[in-house]
């Protein structure tokens, strides 16, 4: 059943002397994911135990925004009493939060439009990345709370449109990899929150956690972070203590939320307790943890290292699915595969036409039907670039339907993301100053 009814007479024991009771009136429990928790309602029992949730009683009465948004950072179910009506609207929203990860995010502006004021953002970011390690790195004085302004021009590009960033992010520098991981690890997790429908104030946390999720890698001897063959045993141990190294770092900053000291230090936890540092399952992983875990794992697996090449995207996400469940929340990495696409923005491809194209934005429902421009024609000359959504099954200059042959490395035949990210910028440029 999905609630059974319980008296008040029955609940009278079970609530604090200071808190109301719904005296009169029948009680009906509930198990909710977090995202339909309401104020009034009373949290009875956790997806997770208590004591891995900071919160101060063990069963209380939700009163405040604040306390429904810790536990959206640590839970994704929860079981509530309420009265029945409460719950019945609550059932109702059940179809809406499932169906929200069957669309495309929402573009409030055109790629366009947006990838000036991305490049800016992604700049900025970098910016403060290079200059965060460089003070953690000689042991300098570094306020992480100066953090949060780039984290909020992030979110405000990926809340206008996601895929600017995607582009931005796309474009890798293997001797910045940890840097430009950690910022991407961000854009991706502020995208992936919302694609999942977390709202806008839980944004900037999530990319907080993914921007310094990595931060304990700092102690880690450069000859391990950055040797080309395999470790031995002994570095191997010394590696996975980068996830305590981050918790008791970022734990000592009291002006960022719990979580994200909490993310540092579980974001390499496997949902079969298989992980480290504590071999956690997941009944005791938080959800925010949970999340950035897919989100580094397909950054790590699709970026050049010292000692490996990186995979295609459609790799990665191969090796997230064959892992969920396992290492993975699976109704997560699912969601995740459904937002990327099995060609994520930025890829270059070919057209079954012989056409080159760049990938601009997915759809969820039809991974191998991107939103895509293309810029070269079947005979690989430029011309001039024009856009079709392969979802519309819209057919090429031969009467045929457009499909996808393969993604191509960056660069093929003269065609760079950064390249056309240039053209794009300066066009744009070009035309504020003529207005």
């Amino acid at each position: 059943m999905w609630f059974r009814r319980k008296t008040s007479a029955a609940l009278s024991k079970l609530h604090k002397p200071s808190e109301p009771l719904h005296r009169g009136k029948a009680l009906d429990r509930a198990r909710l994911p977090v995202d339909l928790v309401e104020p009034g309602m009373r949290v009875v029992k956790l997806d997770r135990p208590w004591t891995e949730v900071p919160v101060l009683f063990q069963g209380f009465t939700v009163e405040s925004d604040s306390q429904i948004r810790i536990l959206r950072y640590y839970c994704r179910w929860v079981l509530v009493e309420a009265e029945a009506d409460q719950l019945i609207k609550a059932r109702a929203k059940l179809s809406t939060l499932q169906r929200r990860v069957t669309r495309p995010l929402v573009e409030k502006r055109s790629l366009a439009a947006e990838l000036p004021q991305a490049k800016v953002s992604f700049q900025l970011t970098q910016a403060f990345v290079d200059q965060m390690l460089a003070s953690l790195e000689h042991a300098d004085d570094v306020s992480l709370e100066e953090a949060r302004p780039v984290i909020k021009e992030c979110v405000r590009s990926i809340s206008a449109n996601a895929n600017a960033m995607f582009w931005m992010a796309h474009i890798k520098n293997e001797d910045a990899y940890t840097a430009e991981h950690c910022l991407r690890v961000a854009i991706y997790a502020i995208a992936f929150a919302r694609f999942i429908g977390l709202p806008d104030d839980d944004l900037e946390v999530v990319g907080l956690c993914g921007l310094l999720h990595d931060i304990g890698k700092l102690r880690i001897p450069y000859a391990i972070l950055n040797k080309p063959g395999a470790l031995t045993p002994e570095e191997i141990a010394e590696m996975q203590r980068h996830a305590e190294y981050g918790f008791q770092l970022l734990q000592s900053h009291h002006t960022l939320e719990p979580i994200v000291a909490d993310v540092s230090r579980h974001h390499h936890e496997r949902i079969d307790g298989n992980g480290y540092p504590h071999q956690l399952s997941e009944c005791q992983t938080s959800r925010f943890a949970r999340l950035v875990s897919i989100v580094d794992a397909y950054d790590a697996i699709t970026s050049d290292r010292c000692y490996r090449a990186g995979l295609s995207a459609s790799d990665a996400l191969r090796i997230l699915y064959r892992g969920r469940g396992e290492q993975f929340d699976a109704e997560m990495v699912e969601a995740f595969i459904r937002m990327m696409g099995l060609y994520p923005p930025g890829t270059l491809i070919e057209m079954t036409s012989g056409e080159v194209a760049l990938v601009i934005s997915s759809h969820p429902g039809k991974k191998l039907k991107p939103k895509v421009e293309i810029l070269l024609d079947a005979h690989k000359h430029p011309r001039n670039p024009v856009v079709i959504d392969l979802a519309n099954d819209p057919l090429n200059a031969n009467g045929e339907l457009y499909t996808i042959r393969q993604a191509l490395p960056d660069g093929a035949f003269g065609v760079s993301l950064d390249g056309r990210i240039d053209q794009i910028v300066t066009t744009a440029h070009a035309l504020e100053h003529e207005s």
